[in-house]
């Protein structure tokens, strides 16, 4: 009964199954039906866990690779062995933190379009700052992906059969944790065949489309990924191209939505880093669009994205399934165990940060004398995972997150509905719960321009 509902609330919220003594402890082992599960929580752990043991637990849990490889079928995100290291070798350049300037004009130009429709609201108009942020990072996403003009036709289009999918597949691999064999099928319900077709048809449709008119003008990943070449020379075939383009589209828009839905929602708890966020945008962009080089030039605001990552990581667990027996911190780990590293435990584990539950973004400022840095371990802080499988596309996500909060908080501040309660709930990804109600205020309203 106690595995059924702890099940039960994993089903629902994959957050409520830790305790409060889970946050502060180094290795968790214990066995769900007939699966062993360990949960590394400190830095050597972790460590050990995604960079020395890499070749044993590159691979993906069960659950998330039968969850998405009917969509992504052996798309970077889920493959693991050869396939993985050849298609990350393609793959990484495209998205590399090197070409996120040539990629910025589109997301300053995406940003600018959802400031001047929030500029043209009425003062405490009520928006879902969760869903408009969705919107925004699809939007910039798709344009990235698809190249300005495809982007703009294709994607409403993209978002909905996207969040169709999200919303359908299941949280739980019953199979897997029963210790039944990887090979029997599973059932995949109509919705979501018909969610995965819907994305398919779409995504073939942009392909053609573009391979037909494209230019060189026109920066985008999908250009990229027509050009790349295996190493033998040959080209992606045309499904590859489709799973990779689906995997930078589900990895780089829900994610990025979730962290700047949840930055809003914390600026609003903080008068006092609203004001210190203001006065500097004030005084770095003095009125002015920001442009990629300004990013730098922003560390505050590039302290609450951090911060937010840190307090609600877009994706809170991270799971691997041993490929073979290894050991970590001198404990067995047989084939088959199931690895996870739980950003939400480890940075909020009190070992590792001061005052781990509260916001507070200096705590990322090397000029901060309250700041954690010295403390600090690369294996403490992994938003976006950390060794060989770390997330390719963490620079354009940050680099993304920061523009697009310094551009809307130049003009605006968003204050949370009075009387909600922001709880957060994880299925794939870390939310506010369903919906982020918040009303929009004009610091000075500018003309529209």
């Amino acid at each position: 009964m106690k595995v059924l509902r702890l099940l039960n609330k994993a089903g629902k919220n994959y957050l409520a199954i830790w305790s409060h003594k889970d946050f502060d402890q180094n290795l968790i082992d214990f066995k769900i039906l007939n699966r062993q599960l360990m949960v590394c929580n400190s830095p050597d752990t972790v460590k050990e866990a995604f960079q020395t043991n890499h070749q044993a637990l590159q691979r993906k849990t069960p659950q998330m690779r039968n969850a998405l490889s009917p969509l992504i079928g052996d798309g970077l995100f889920i493959s693991d062995g050869e396939i993985w290291t050849a298609r990350r070798k393609i793959v990484s350049p495209i998205i590399h933190g090197s070409r996120v300037s040539s990629f910025s004009p589109i997301m300053i130009e995406t940003i600018e379009e959802k400031r001047r429709e929030w500029i043209a609201r009425n003062e405490g108009d009520e928006i879902d700052a969760l869903s408009e942020m969705a919107h925004l990072t699809a939007e910039i996403i798709c344009r990235t992906i698809f190249g300005q003009d495809l982007g703009r036709e294709f994607a409403t289009e993209v978002v909905e059969a996207f969040s169709d999918y999200q919303r359908q597949i299941d949280q739980i691999d019953l199979i897997s944790l029963l210790g039944l064999p990887e090979w029997l099928p599973r059932f995949t319900k109509p919705s979501v065949r018909k969610s995965i077709k819907r994305i398919h048809t779409v995504l073939d449709q942009i392909i053609d489309q573009y391979a037909r008119t494209s230019s060189q003008s026109n920066v985008s990943v999908l250009g990229g990924l027509l050009e790349a070449c295996n190493e033998d020379g040959t080209p992606l075939d045309r499904q590859a191209i489709r799973n990779e383009a689906a995997v930078i589209f589900m990895a780089g828009h829900e994610t990025t939505a979730n962290t700047l839905a949840w930055a809003w929602f914390l600026i609003s708890q903080s008068p006092r880093v609203s004001q210190r966020l203001r006065h500097e945008l004030d005084t770095v962009l003095e009125g002015r669009v920001p442009t990629f080089a300004d990013v730098r030039k922003l560390p505050y605001t590039k302290a609450i994205i951090e911060e937010a990552l840190r307090l609600y990581p877009p994706v809170p667990i991270l799971g691997r399934e041993a490929m073979e027996d290894t050991s970590i911190d001198g404990h067995p780990v047989s084939k088959g165990t199931l690895l996870l590293v739980v950003p939400w435990l480890l940075q909020r584990n009190s070992n590792l940060w001061s005052t781990p539950h509260l916001f507070r973004p200096e705590r990322h400022l090397e000029s901060a004398p309250d700041n954690d840095l010295a403390k600090r371990s690369k294996y403490s802080y992994v938003p976006f995972s950390i060794g060989p499988r770390i997330c390719p596309g963490l620079a354009f996500g940050m680099t993304e997150a920061i523009l697009s909060l310094a551009i809307l908080a130049r003009d605006l501040e968003l204050q949370l509905k009075p009387g909600e309660d922001v709880q957060p709930v994880c299925r794939l990804t870390l939310r506010p719960g369903d919906r982020l109600p918040m009303t929009i205020h004009h610091r000075d309203r500018p003309a529209l321009q």
